[in-house]
C-alpha cells in the first residue's frame, strides 16, 4: 500500500528556499544538503526543496502549476495570515476574497510556486 506522506517542489536554491519556508512555517528544516532541503508538517506531509538543477530525470517545469494549500479556521485567520505574509514581502498573487469552498488568497514563494491559505465554508 501507497502512503502518501511527501511533497516535493523543485526549486531554483535550496538553501534560500528552506530559509524563506523556515519562517513561513517557524520551523527548521530535518533535513539539509546542497541539493535538498525537508520540512517535516504537523499533518504528517514532509515538504521536500530539492534543486531543479540536480533532480533525475531533469525537471521540465517551472513554479506555479499546482499549489500548495494551508487550512486555517476561519476567515479572519485568512486574513491574519495574508496581512503577516505581505508584511513579510511575499507577492499576493489572489487578495482575501471568499470563493464558492470559503474565505481564500493565494501568495507566491521565490520560485513561483503558489501558496493557497483558506478557511473552509462553515455550514
Amino acid at each position: 500500500m501507497f502512503s502518501q506522506n511527501f511533497m516535493l517542489l523543485y526549486v531554483d536554491s535550496p538553501s534560500a528556499s528552506a530559509t524563506f519556508y523556515g519562517a513561513l512555517l517557524e520551523r527548521e528544516p530535518v533535513e539539509t544538503s546542497p541539493t535538498f532541503a525537508l520540512f517535516a508538517l504537523d499533518s504528517g506531509l514532509m515538504l521536500g526543496l530539492w534543486s531543479r538543477h540536480t533532480v533525475e530525470p531533469a525537471a521540465t517545469a517551472a513554479g506555479g502549476g499546482g499549489e500548495v494549500a494551508f487550512t486555517v479556521e476561519t476567515a479572519a485567520d485568512v486574513d491574519d495570515t495574508h496581512s503577516s505574509w505581505k508584511a513579510r514581502g511575499l507577492s499576493i498573487l489572489q487578495e482575501p476574497t471568499t470563493m464558492d469552498f470559503g474565505r481564500t488568497f493565494v501568495a507566491l514563494d521565490p520560485d513561483g510556486h503558489r501558496l493557497r491559505v483558506f478557511a473552509p465554508e462553515q455550514e
